[in-house]
């Protein structure tokens, strides 16, 4: 049984523990331009998520109202600073860019959240707001929403595991923009989608952590989201 669970502790240990090495210095007023554009990016994009989550399932207007949300936070992220891809450490004791890292990562959170959706299934104070949410991709076009659901995946890590991680103290960067990533899900009145936000929040910014960039994150945030879509209607169904 130990030799069975050395290996995926090694690899937990290697993707979400241990930093790659990295020199960055940025200068006060480079973090005080970052806080500046994160703040005001971060009101704007809460604000414009509330309001495309609360257009009925099905109206065209939801498609628009989300790439504009999308695009608040690569606008955000891009005027922030400078962002970078980042290095994941490689078996053979190399650097990776972490993307299947990531993608086994996203994979697990995935696994972890099914089960629970057919636990959150017979709570029905629970289960209510999650078909609704899920109402966007019954009653429109599942590809055209499989398509958002990917752009805003990287848009909202690019903004909070780029910009909004780099804009924090070190001491507090990870809690932090986790914090403010769940926060801006608020005003969606989902709170699973707001519990969902802090859980990924807290295993891509253990990524951003370790390989000091957002493509990791934006494999585990891209195989979640996608996987919750197509994966959790049928596995609710599966429930009864």
């Amino acid at each position: 049984m130990r030799r069975f669970l050395a290996e995926p502790r090694a690899f937990l240990a290697a993707a979400l523990l241990h930093p790659v090495e990295r020199t960055r210095v940025e200068t006060s007023g480079q973090r005080l331009r970052r806080r500046v554009v994160v703040a005001l990016t971060i009101v704007a994009g809460a604000v414009a998520l509330g309001f495309a989550l609360a257009i009925p399932p099905g109206e065209s207007e939801f498609y628009l109202a989300t790439v504009g949300v999308a695009a608040l936070w690569v606008v955000g992220a891009l005027a922030s600073g400078p962002l970078y891809l980042g290095e994941g450490r490689a078996r053979d004791g190399g650097r990776s860019r972490g993307v299947v890292q990531g993608v086994l990562l996203g994979l697990m959170l995935l696994g972890v959240f099914l089960a629970g959706a057919l636990v959150v299934d017979r709570i029905p104070l629970l289960a209510a707001p999650v078909e609704d949410l899920l109402d966007h991709a019954r009653f429109g076009s599942l590809w055209i929403v499989a398509l958002i659901t990917a752009v805003n995946g990287v848009a909202e890590e690019l903004f909070f595991r780029g910009a909004v991680y780099a804009s924090l103290p070190r001491s507090v960067n990870g809690i932090g923009s986790t914090a403010l990533y769940a926060a801006s899900t608020l005003f969606t009145g989902v709170p699973l989608l707001t519990f969902a936000a802090i859980c990924l929040g807290l295993l891509t910014a253990a990524q951003r952590r370790v390989t000091g960039g957002v493509l990791g994150p934006i494999a585990s945030h891209l195989t979640w989201s996608l996987g919750m879509l197509f994966l959790l209607p049928p596995t609710l169904a599966l429930g009864g």
